[in-house]
């Protein structure tokens, strides 16, 4: 999925706070083969994309001279207003792969959880290198070929892209079933009585030295 994105180019005599008054986002692209040039972008538009994109999507940006093929590779918001305030975007060199963190997509229902198991994530993203006409929104992971404890689902059982080369390490555990132990409730107090069955050594003697009186 490639999206277009509307862009201008950005007077740099003009304030930030002037531009976010009228509805923009002041944001900029750069690239191994492209300078870092300033840019602005409507800020309901930008923050529909990014919702939509994240950083996985291949966003192709017009309005700046020639069409730009990019991906998010960062993006500020407002502490409070959760508003979007500044993004920047990576200009991809044509005819060369990517190498990219791709979020993980977990599917169906483990058997073993429906047993009573507890099914463990530990990777909710893995590393790969792909071409940008390949890249993946996220990466799918079966959860129903683990039916037992003790089954698990490495980076390297993941479906990746055919042009796409893995970065993690294929051993990574991604996830696993463990068995499910109840937690065992603490066994009720001795009897006051047993406590107090063997009288402490000082309480001893005295009872020892009141018989002999």
């Amino acid at each position: 999925m490639i999206v277009k994105l509307e862009v201008s180019p950005r007077d740099s005599k003009e304030s930030t706070e002037t531009l976010r008054q009228r509805g923009a986002v002041p944001a900029v692209f750069y690239g191994p083969k492209e300078e870092s040039t300033a840019i602005s972008i409507d800020a309901r538009r930008l923050a529909s994309v990014w919702k939509d994109a994240g950083e996985t999507t291949i966003i192709t940006l017009s309005g700046a001279g020639e069409d730009k093929d990019t991906l998010i590779r960062d993006v500020q918001f407002h502490p409070v207003t959760s508003a979007l305030l500044h993004a920047d975007f990576y200009v991809l060199e044509k005819g060369k792969k990517i190498t990219i963190n791709i979020p993980l997509e977990f599917e169906g229902q483990a058997p073993a959880e429906k047993a009573g198991h507890v099914i463990s994530k530990a990777l909710h993203e893995i590393e790969i290198e792909v071409s940008p006409a390949e890249l993946p929104h996220n990466l799918p992971v079966d959860l129903t070929v683990l039916v037992g404890v003790g089954d698990h689902i490495t980076a390297a059982q993941i479906k990746l892209p055919p042009s796409a080369t893995l970065i993690t390490d294929p051993e990574e555990i991604v996830a696993s079933v463990t068995e499910h132990v109840e937690e065992k409730e603490p066994a009720p107090a001795e009897s006051a009585a047993a406590e107090g069955a063997a009288p402490a050594e000082g309480e001893a003697a005295a009872a020892e030295g009141e018989a002999k009186e």
